[in-house]
């Protein structure tokens, strides 16, 4: 039997205080009983969790809240995992090293290695990665696919704005939940 597929805990870590600190507790509490999640948000993960979970809370935020307010909780929510990932994930000598590299090199080599730890994001989604002639990542039957992919943008963008150029910014052309088979996340490097 299939183990069924994971992603790293942050999806809904990181949604549960995006949500908090948007409208408190019981905001958090609404979001979270609608993807029926009540208990993580008093039992939080420590571990990788089920796609399907993280799926559902980001779902959730959609169909219960405005959309304005859905897309800025998400982007919290992706911005505070970014943060996460460049505190705890991200040696602090390649963190350093990127910094100090042209952005020209310093997008291709971070692409790199968020596809190599995509896994945690991307779970049953196949991934790849471009270089040329922009920077891109590309996540096919994106399992965690709501319309814009404000949370993964937002976690793209945190990272390159921190590590490649101050002014990167991340596009989301193609998108899962739009009906397209893949989500394309293009990385304007600043440059």
């Amino acid at each position: 039997m299939k183990a069924a597929a994971v992603v790293g805990p942050n999806a809904i870590l990181q949604t549960a205080a995006a949500l908090e600190a948007q409208g408190g507790r019981a905001l958090a509490a609404r979001i979270f009983d609608a993807a029926g999640l009540a208990l993580r948000l008093d039992d939080p993960p420590c571990e990788m969790v089920p796609q399907g979970e993280a799926a559902a809370l980001l779902r959730a935020l959609h169909a219960t809240l405005a959309p304005e307010t859905a897309r800025r909780v998400a982007g919290e929510a992706g911005r505070r995992t970014g943060e996460y990932i460049l505190a705890h994930r991200i040696p602090g000598p390649v963190r350093f090293m990127l910094r100090i590299m042209p952005a020209r090199f310093a997008g291709p080599a971070l692409m790199g290695a968020v596809a190599r730890h995509a896994w945690t994001f991307a779970g049953s989604g196949t991934v790849s990665c471009e270089t040329r002639p922009r920077v891109a990542l590309v996540i096919g039957d994106n399992p965690l696919a709501v319309d814009g992919c404000d949370w993964h943008c937002a976690v793209f963008e945190t990272l390159f704005r921190r590590l490649v150029h101050p002014r990167a910014r991340v596009d989301h052309p193609m998108c899962c939940a739009r009906g397209n088979g893949l989500c394309r996340f293009e990385v304007d490097t600043g440059v």
